[in-house]
């Protein structure tokens, strides 16, 4: 483990120079390798040695994120990923059996969601979910098939906050696998392995890139977990492209001081709104009024970057709060140096039934704001027109 600081081993780690002696790693756009001879190939293959063979398997770029990634974890190992929800999807694809069971919570991404409910019980892959303002009611959701425990914190988009300790010592209990998202706090904030999980994911679209530029996910935990994913990822060619690997290596250089300024803008634009007289409700991890603040305080640094809002008048107040927006984007990315307003109920998660949503605390005005690095006041004042339209 470094002994440098979080920012300073994400600018540090990098790939061992080549015969040019570049400051900045170059770009390695190859689809494959090659070797001085067959016995140098054939060990490779066997995997006696750790030589790149093909970019589906490694790829230097890929290698320098992937390293990055573990670094500012706490992880052992890790593999990167085209998405986030290949990420997800090779994680669990990877670790679970015919007749497993997961118990998520019921909070997570609408894809996730759709993995969970459509997709995985085709394949006899079963999954309870228990309210994340109840967790004494996870234990009782556990059984003999039970193999994965999962959770989003914060979760998206209700910005819940989920006591990972607590989790990590249920895991421990049943001999579960704890699989964090920690898309939303980015590991600067939070570092989910310190509270007990066995693998972080995250969607690398988001802070990590920070500038919406590309797409790419990432998991990073046990070594011996990791293997599996990888080997099944490397069979199943769910792959990030080197170039993306090559941008979002680059994009954690800054993630600190961009994280930092998110989080600074967020705090702000939440205390704003927790007054106003058109705003029913306001969910930000660091204000006081937040139902697990105090969880929040103990396992994140800053409060992250999103905010969820309850517009007074519901599903048509939300759809005219977007309508009235003027700078901000309107868009389903979040973690954008841009800020981004989102209407949840009729975009992200529109395809869940109205109970399902409002099982999954997506109520029919709540707004999820991603807070970018425009200056606060312009974000504030726009904001603010469109609400009061």
């Amino acid at each position: 483990m470094s002994k440098n600081h979080f920012e300073t081993d994400a600018i540090r780690t990098q790939l061992d120079r080549s015969q040019f002696q570049e400051h900045s790693t170059p770009m390695y756009l190859t689809s494959s390798f090659v070797f001085e001879n067959t016995e140098q190939m054939r060990a490779a293959f066997s995997e006696e040695n750790d030589r790149n063979i093909y970019s589906r398997f490694s790829n230097p770029n890929t290698t320098e994120f992937v390293d990055k990634v573990v670094q500012m974890e706490g992880a052992e190992d890790g593999y990167a990923f085209a998405t986030g929800m290949a990420a997800v999807f090779s994680t669990f694809a990877a670790l679970l059996n015919s007749g497993d069971h997961i118990v998520s919570a019921r909070s997570v991404f609408g894809s996730t969601h759709t993995l969970f409910t459509t997709y995985f019980p085709k394949w006899n892959i079963q999954t309870s979910y228990f309210d994340i303002n109840k967790p004494e009611e996870i234990e009782s959701l556990i059984k003999p098939s039970t193999k994965i425990l999962y959770a989003e914190s914060p979760t998206n988009p209700g910005i819940d906050i989920i006591d990972l300790e607590l989790l990590g010592n249920i895991a421990k209990k049943h001999n579960l696998l704890l699989v964090i998202d920690n898309c939303f706090a980015t590991p600067y904030i939070q570092q989910p392995i310190k509270f007990g999980a066995d693998l972080v994911l995250h969607s690398a679209t988001k802070l990590m890139d920070g500038q919406g530029r590309v797409l790419g996910g990432v998991v990073v935990g046990k070594s011996d977990l990791v293997r599996e994913i990888y080997l099944f990822s490397r069979n199943t060619g769910p792959a990030l492209s080197p170039f993306n690997a090559w941008v979002l290596s680059k994009s954690l250089e800054t993630l600190t001081v961009r994280v930092e300024k998110h989080c600074e803008n967020a705090l702000k634009l939440a205390e704003f709104l927790e007054n106003h007289a058109e705003v029913s409700k306001v969910k930000y991890p660091f204000l006081k009024s937040h139902p697990q603040y105090k969880i929040a305080k103990k396992q994140m640094k800053l409060g992250g970057n999103i905010i969820a809002i309850e517009v007074k008048g519901g599903l048509e107040a939300g759809k005219n709060f977007l309508n009235a927006i003027k700078m901000c984007s309107l868009s389903a990315n979040l973690g954008d140096t841009r800020t981004i307003v989102t209407h949840p109920a009729s975009t992200t998660h529109s395809k869940l039934s109205s109970e399902e949503q409002l099982a999954a605390g997506i109520t029919p005005g709540l707004v999820r704001i991603s807070v970018g690095l425009e200056h606060v006041s312009d974000i504030i004042q726009d904001i603010n027109q469109a609400i009061t339209k």
